[in-house]
Parts: structure tokens; sequence; C-alpha cells
């Protein structure tokens, strides 16, 4: 029996790859499979996989025809997935030795339905601690119960899939697949199910995620139309979570952080190419028309001066009927 899969989508990280699949070696074990869901790469990416799948113990190749982005790589690997564990990787980050035997100690004896960990952020030399959001370590709570307050960081902020563990359950329940096709922001729907639908979840002070950040081919540097799939995403959130039975509660959380996410993009739209920014101001006014108008004046109203007048300030701006659908 397969104990864990681990999910890991590459593509185009020639540079990387390598790093990811020694990193992967040092945590082998004879019932731990490595599912490399190759999404159509054009480098040099593909020839990588296809050593590793010889070499690699526990390797599971996959290829896609096309190109589907993150969250279509990622629900690859999970309908093929075997373990009675999941976890993920992304293709240009990499692990400590040893790392994954002692997350899968951490969830069998915590016996929960899933457990989020630390990570160390890389940014060239730099290295840098980032914690869980969540101040009880090693305690077994409802995960539902630590979506708010809605005006702090909690743990349903902490988005990174890679950074935890996650009993098969959760994916027979539906709970663990990502949104098709969304090009970024594909974690932020995904936790949110998580917090809301599973039925418990620990956070645990274990570092082993070795995240690459800035990274040139990754969409978080790159200011092409893609990166407006945050607005598909948050537009998800808001949407499930005012059908949720405790919507009344929850959508003040939603709301704002998907403000939050406007205004930080809206603050950096430099980035962009001219016609994406754009875009961007008219998807982003559309988007504020969307949400709950009482639950959004009460958002703007606990944010600081700065995003709270770049927001009502877009608000005000006038969207064609096609951009608002």
């Amino acid at each position: 029996m397969v104990k864990l899969s681990v999910i890991v989508p590459f593509y185009n990280v020639q540079q990387y790859a390598p790093d990811t699949l020694r990193s992967l070696r040092a945590n082998a074990r004879d019932d731990f499979e490595f599912i490399l869901v190759d999404d159509c790469s054009r480098d040099e990416t593909p020839d990588i996989l296809e050593r590793a799948a010889r070499e690699l113990p526990g390797a599971v190749h996959l290829r896609h025809e096309k190109n589907g982005g993150l969250a279509t790589a990622r629900n690859t690997g999970l309908d093929a997935a075997r373990g009675e564990y999941l976890t993920f990787l992304d293709g240009d980050d990499w692990l400590a030795p040893g790392y994954f035997e002692q997350l899968l100690a951490s969830i069998e004896e915590l016996g929960c339905d899933f457990v989020r960990t630390d990570h160390v952020q890389c940014t060239a030399r730099a290295r840098t601690v980032h914690r869980v959001p969540h101040g009880r370590r090693g305690v077994v709570m409802n995960p539902r119960e630590v979506i708010l307050p809605a005006d702090r960081s909690t743990s349903v902020d902490y988005a990174y899939a890679w950074a935890g563990i996650y009993h098969r359950r959760l994916a027979d329940a539906g709970l663990l697949h990502f949104t098709d096709g969304l090009r970024t922001a594909e974690d932020r729907p995904w936790i949110w199910r998580l917090h809301r639908e599973a039925e418990s979840f620990a956070a645990v002070g274990l570092l082993g995620v070795f995240y690459r950040r800035g990274v040139a081919s990754s969409l978080t540097q790159i200011g092409d139309v893609r990166q407006l799939d945050f607005i598909k995403a948050f537009d998800q959130v808001v949407r499930e979570t005012a059908a949720d039975r405790d919507a009344e509660k929850l959508l003040p959380k939603a709301v704002r952080t998907y403000c939050a996410i406007i205004s930080h993009h809206l603050g950096s739209i430099e980035r962009f190419e001219p016609s994406v920014a754009r875009k961007l101001k008219s998807m982003s006014a559309a988007a504020l028309k969307r949400m709950p108008q009482g639950v959004l004046d009460e958002a703007l109203d606990s944010m600081d001066l700065q995003r709270a007048t770049r927001l009502r300030r877009l608000r005000r701006r006038p969207v064609s009927a096609e951009v608002a659908a």
C-alpha cells in the first residue's frame, strides 16, 4: 500500500528541477510515490523528468499534451494518487532530507484531516522563515473556527498547498481538487473550502519546504493577463462563502481579503503590461460592484486610509456590461 503520494507539477523549470528531484530522492521511502506531472514544458524539463522516472524510487511520470496551468496539473496528480496521505511540491522548490517522514509522523500522531506547516522562503541568497499564522501548535482544532477574525491574518490566508499534508478522506470528499484552469491564486478557493468543510486540522512547527521566490518564469513575477485570474479565484471564494451556513460571520473576512489583494495589485500596477493594467482596473471595478455592498462598505471602513481611498475611487469607476459579467 502507498502511504504517501507527493504531487509535483513541472513547467519549464529545467534550471531548478534537478534540485527538486534530488530532494525527493533524499525523501524516498518504499511506500512513498512521487507523481511528476509535466505540464507540457517546452524546455529541457521533459528530458529531466524522463530520466527521473527511471532513477527516482517511487516516481510516476505523467505528461500533459497541452499546458493547463498549475491547478490542472495538480488535479492530474490527484487523480493518479494512490496514497493514504497526500501532499504537494512545486517543481522549482525543494525539501530538507527526511522531511516527508517527519510530516507523515505528525499527521499520524495527531489523527486529523490535515496538518499545516511553516516553510522557508528563498529569494536569491536570502532565507526567511514564514510561519503558519495560527498560534496553537500541535493542537487539533476545527478549521472553520480559525478563519476569523476578519482584520487579522489567519491560517486561511496561508494558502500554500505544499505547506501541509492531507488525509485521503479529503480527496474522497472532493475537497482537495483545484479549480481547473486557474492560472494564479488557485490555492485561495482551495484553502477556504478546506477550512469550511474539513472537520479537523492542526498547525505544527516543522520546517523542511524551501520555497523559491522570485523565479523569472513564475506567474507572480510576470505581469501578463494570467495574473488576473486572482479575480476568478476570489469571486469563487466570495460566492461559495456566501452560500455557507455561517455566511454572515465569514463573508466580511472573504470580502476584506479580496479588497486587500485588489489594492495590492493596484499598488504595483507598473509591473503589468499597459493593456493588462487597464484590464486590471476595469475588472477590479466590476469585482467591487459584484461584492455584497453592505459587507464591502464595512470592509472599506475597516481598512487604512490609503487602501480604502484607492478602492473607493475604483468603485466609482463605470464598467461595461461585458466586463461586469
